[in-house]
C-alpha cells in the first residue's frame, strides 16, 4: 500500500514544477521499478542471512521513515527548481529533477525488500510454500489497490501531496513499531525518535508556498485537487489562475472592474473565430457555444459580453477549479451551464448544436490526446450548426511549428478550411476550422459590416486577427484514436529545450 501510495503521489509532488508529461511519468515508473528490483534482490539475501522478525520490522521502519523524508527534503529542492524555471536555467532544472528522483531510491528499495522477507518468515514447511506465497501476494495486491485509490481519490484532494506521503509513512511506521513492541517493547522505544523527527521536520519545511510565483504576482489561494495543483494570484489588477508547474495563465479576471473583459491575451482571439464565415455574418448569428476547458470562465464571460446571454455549455473536468472560478473569477453568468466532466465525453453525449466550439484544454507539452484526434473533431463537427466553427488554442515554440502543422492536417480530415492566428506577444496560436469552405478575407468583409457601436473588443480583435493570420503548410501527421502520436511530438519540444539550453522556454 505504501509503495503504490508513494508512486502515485510522486507525480503530484514533481508536477508542481516539472509538469505531468509522459517523460515525467516514464522516469517515475521506470526508476520505481528499478528500485523495487534492487529491493526484491536484497530482501531475499537479507532474509536468508537474518531470518528474524526483529530485522524484518526494522527494515519496514527505515523504509517508512525514509519515505516520510521525501516531501521534507524534496520541497526545498523543488523550490530551487521552480526558481530555475522562472530564470530559464536548464542545468539547475535537470539537476533538481535528478535529485528528487534519487530521493525515492532508498525508501522504495527498502520497501521492495519486504515481500521476499515476509515470504521467507511465513514459510515454515515447503509443502505449504505455494499457498503461503499465494496468500502473501493476494494480501499485497489488496494493499496495492488501497495505495492506488487512496492518494488519488481521497488524500491528495483532502490534505495535499506532502501530508499524503507522511500519512502513508506514518501508517507503515506504526505497523513496524507495533511489530517490534510485540517482540520486545524496548526495541520499539529505541525507534520512537523516527515519528518525532518526521513531525518536526514536516512542520518546519511544509510552510510557505510550494512553488514560488514570479516577483510581480502575489498569492491569493493555493490548493491541490484530484487533478491539479492550483494557485490563484494577483497580477496587477487581475486575478490569474495558474495550474501545476505554472508556466501558463489559464484564466484572467479583474475583480474591481467585473465588466472589463479585455485581457490582451489568447482568450480575446476566440471572439474572431465565427467571423471566418462568409459575409454577411454578424454577432446575432452566434446563438450558442460550447467551451471545452472552461477553467475560470474567461472566454464564456467575453462571449456573453460581446454576443449577449447566449446559451453556453462550459466543460471542466476539475470540480475544484469550477469552485475557484465562481469565487475568484466571477464565473456566475446565468447563461453559463457548467458541466463537470471529461470534455470529449461531455461533447459526445450532448444533444445541443453550437455555432462555436472552443477548446482551451491544451498546454505544451501536455495535450490530452483524446481531444486532438480525427474522431474527436468529428464529434465536434456533428455538434456544429451549418455555419459552425471549432477554435482551439495551441501552444508552440518560436521556431518549431510542427504541432500547428500536425493539428491542421488532422482538422482538415474533417473540416474543409483551417486558419491559424498567431496571438501577438505570445507563443500561442488560435486554430479555426469551419464547417463551410472559408477564406481569411471573410474577416475583413464581416469587420466592415459591423456598426461603429459594436463591442470595441470585437472590433479590435478582428483588426488584429487578420494581420496575424499565418499560412502554415498543414501537412503534418494525422492524429487518430488508433495512432495518436501527439505525445511523441509534444515530448520532443520538452527534450529539445532541455538539450539545447537555448535560454528560451517552450512557449505556452
Amino acid at each position: 500500500m505504501t509503495t503504490l501510495g508513494i508512486e502515485l503521489t510522486a507525480p503530484r509532488l514533481l508536477g508542481t514544477v516539472f509538469g505531468t508529461s509522459n517523460i515525467v511519468w516514464a522516469n517515475i515508473i521506470g526508476l520505481m521499478l528499478l528500485y523495487l528490483t534492487a529491493g526484491y534482490f536484497l530482501g531475499g539475501r537479507i532474509a536468508d542471512r537474518s531470518p528474524h522478525p526483529a530485522t524484518f520490522y526494522r527494515v519496514i521502519a527505515w523504509g517508512a521513515f525514509t519515505g516520510g523524508l521525501i516531501p521534507v527534503i524534496g520541497r526545498p529542492v523543488l523550490r530551487v527548481a521552480a526558481r530555475a524555471v522562472l530564470n530559464v536555467n536548464a542545468a539547475v532544472l535537470v539537476g533538481s529533477f535528478g535529485v528528487v528522483l534519487i530521493l525515492f531510491s532508498v525508501p522504495i528499495t527498502l520497501l521492495g525488500t519486504v515481500s521476499p522477507f515476509a515470504i521467507r518468515l511465513a514459510i515454515r514447511d515447503t509443502q505449504t510454500a505455494g499457498s503461503v506465497s499465494g496468500r502473501m501476494y493476494a494480501i499485497s495486491t489488496v494493499g496495492s489497490i488501497l495505495g492506488t485509490f487512496l492518494p488519488v481519490l481521497i488524500l491528495i484532494p483532502t490534505v495535499g501531496s506532502s501530508l499524503t506521503f507522511l500519512i502513508f509513512s506514518g501508517l507503515l511506521l506504526t505497523v513496524a513499531l507495533i511489530g517490534l513492541a510485540m517482540l520486545d517493547w524496548r526495541r520499539a522505544v529505541a525507534l520512537l525518535w523516527m515519528p518525532v523527527v518526521l513531525a518536526v521536520l514536516g512542520v518546519l519545511t511544509q510552510r510557505g508556498v510550494l512553488r514560488p510565483l514570479p516577483p510581480d504576482m502575489t498569492l491569493i489561494y493555493e490548493d491541490e485537487s484530484a487533478y491539479n495543483y492550483i494557485q490563484v494570484a494577483r497580477w496587477g489588477e487581475a486575478n490569474v489562475l495558474l495550474l501545476n508547474e505554472g508556466q501558463g495563465i489559464h484564466s484572467m479576471y479583474y475583480p474591481r472592474y467585473p465588466d472589463f473583459i479585455v485581457t490582451e491575451g489568447t482568450w480575446d482571439y476566440f471572439l474572431a473565430a465565427p467571423f471566418f464565415n462568409a459575409a454577411p455574418f454578424s454577432p446575432a448569428d452566434v446563438t450558442g457555444m460550447a467551451m471545452i476547458g472552461l477553467a475560470g470562465g474567461t472566454i464564456p464571460k467575453q462571449y456573453t459580453a460581446v454576443f449577449g446571454p447566449i446559451p453556453i455549455d462550459g466543460v471542466e473536468i476539475d470540480p475544484r477549479i469550477v469552485e475557484i472560478g465562481r469565487q475568484y473569477f466571477g464565473m456566475n453568468e446565468e447563461n453559463l451551464n457548467v458541466i463537470v466532466q471529461d470534455g470529449r465525453y461531455a461533447l459526445a453525449v450532448s444533444r445541443n448544436t453550437y455555432d462555436v466550439i472552443g477548446v482551451d484544454a491544451y498546454r505544451l507539452p501536455y495535450i490530452p490526446w483524446n481531444l486532438a484526434t480525427v474522431e474527436f473533431f468529428q464529434i465536434a463537427r456533428d455538434h456544429l450548426s451549418e455555419r459552425g466553427v471549432v477554435a482551439i488554442n495551441v501552444g508552440r515554440t518560436v521556431e518549431d511549428r510542427r504541432l500547428i502543422q500536425a493539428l491542421g492536417a488532422t482538422l482538415k480530415e474533417v473540416f474543409p478550411s483551417v486558419h491559424v492566428i498567431d496571438v501577438p506577444n505570445s507563443c500561442n496560436s488560435i486554430m479555426v476550422a469551419t464547417v463551410q469552405p472559408t477564406t481569411p478575407e471573410n474577416l475583413l468583409a464581416n469587420r466592415a459590416l459591423l456598426p461603429p457601436d459594436a463591442h470595441p473588443l470585437l472590433l479590435s480583435v478582428l483588426d488584429s486577427a487578420y494581420r496575424q493570420i499565418r499560412h502554415d503548410p498543414l501537412d503534418g501527421p494525422v492524429f487518430t484514436d488508433e495512432r495518436a502520436g501527439i505525445e511523441v511530438l509534444t515530448d520532443a519540444v520538452l527534450v529539445n529545450f532541455v538539450l539545447s539550453g537555448s535560454g528560451a522556454l517552450p512557449c505556452q
